[in-house]
């Protein structure tokens, strides 16, 4: 209460009733939080308003740009099937009767549970899937050392778990010899957990790029890394996700752009590779967006106090 009755003659309007600063005293020198709360409040007021029309399709868009990569990355190995025969066989020294069976097992899981995921069914079974999928792409054609693939992995394995935390609702599971987990809690979790991992594509883009640093660069690093910590604490999420969203989508355009390299150039395969996967993690971003980050975050305990 910011004044007492009966007080005003007195000046005593403005103290604190337990000895601490009163009202006007505590509030004249907001904290800098205090002001990106603001400036961020107006943000998210005008994104949700402007946004509204395209709203109700962001999960549905959402969903396709996760699995957009893996639909790429089957619709190339089937284009180039004896070239993936021969990378395997000759290079990985995988069996040859082996190296077939790698491909087609890797083809259907991709194009069902990508299926799966987008009409919304079992996304269980198709979240498992496509991160088996990763999990045996890295090993068989041997980049589970590399920290770039590695790190774009992360992201993406974050987006799927955003694709499976959005297609919970309340209901009540319960593995055998476990106590009851309300699938709320279980979608907490795992929004933490993707948000935590959908940043690591921007971490390898600072951090493993080889890439000259320019004055742009620098900039757009400090503000993507800004947003990503926004984002992993939870802290006007929807604002930082939408932010992430624009800085890497320009990113493509610009730096993967592999429609303008010729068919045969040697790093056309890789631009497209790299154009998919931030395709996904861009997807998972709006999926963020659009749910929020969770219980586990800056902005819901706002809420509780």
């Amino acid at each position: 209460m910011s004044q007492i009755r009966g007080t005003a003659g007195y000046h005593l309007g403005n103290q604190n009733p337990f000895g601490g600063p009163g009202s006007a005293e505590g509030s004249s020198d907001p904290s800098p939080l205090d002001t990106i709360r603001t400036y961020t409040s107006k943000i998210e007021d005008y994104l949700d308003t402007y946004s509204q029309p395209v709203k109700p399709y962001f999960p549905a868009i959402g969903r396709f740009l996760i699995v957009v990569t893996f639909i790429e990355d089957a619709v190339r190995i089937v284009t180039q099937w004896s070239d993936q025969l021969v990378y395997l066989n000759e290079f990985r020294h995988i069996p040859r009767g082996l190296t077939h069976l790698f491909l087609f097992v890797n083809v259907i899981a991709m194009l069902s549970c990508s299926t799966l995921v987008i009409i919304r069914k079992h996304p269980e079974i198709a979240v498992g899937g496509l991160v088996g999928v990763v999990i045996t792409q890295a090993l068989g054609y041997g980049l589970i050392f590399d920290l770039n693939f590695f790190l774009r992995n992360l992201s993406v394995m974050g987006g799927l778990l955003m694709v499976l935390s959005d297609s919970w609702v309340r209901t009540k599971f319960a593995p055998a010899g476990l106590p009851q987990l309300d699938e709320k809690d279980r979608k907490m979790y795992f929004q933490l957990a993707g948000r935590v991992l959908l940043i690591f594509l921007f971490v390898g883009f600072i951090s493993v790029s080889k890439d000259k640093w320019s004055v742009s660069r620098v900039f757009v690093s400090i503000i993507g890394l800004v947003a990503c910590v926004m984002v992993v604490v939870g802290f006007k999420a929807k604002w930082s996700a939408v932010l992430l969203v624009l800085i890497l989508s320009i990113f493509n355009l610009v730096v993967n752009n592999f429609w303008t390299l010729h068919p045969h150039h040697p790093h056309k395969d890789f631009a497209k590779y790299d154009f998919f996967q931030i395709l996904s993690i861009v997807g998972g971003l709006l999926l963020l967006a659009n749910m929020g980050p969770g219980q586990f975050s800056v902005d819901e305990k706002k809420k509780v106090y």
